[in-house]
């Protein structure tokens, strides 16, 4: 099986993004990048999904688009 890293960030975060894919059924799994501060913010960790879910899971965790004229 192939894994796919889908972002590089703190360890907090990237177990948020874990849970919100395995409430759809999605094999994730997290790789911790050693103890080395990320900003500030504690350890950093790269979160992997299987190739087949890459581009399921990339819409999930991306931001939502606001509509143009509600913003006006």
């Amino acid at each position: 099986m192939v894994w796919i890293t889908l972002r590089t960030t703190t360890r907090w975060e990237a177990e948020l993004m874990q849970q919100v894919l395995a409430a759809y059924q999605i094999p994730t799994r997290l790789l911790d990048l050693g103890s080395v501060a990320y900003l500030g913010f504690g350890s950093c960790a790269a979160l992997q999904v299987p190739s087949q879910y890459q581009w399921t899971a990339r819409l999930l965790l991306s931001p939502l688009e606001e509509d143009a004229e509600a913003l006006e």
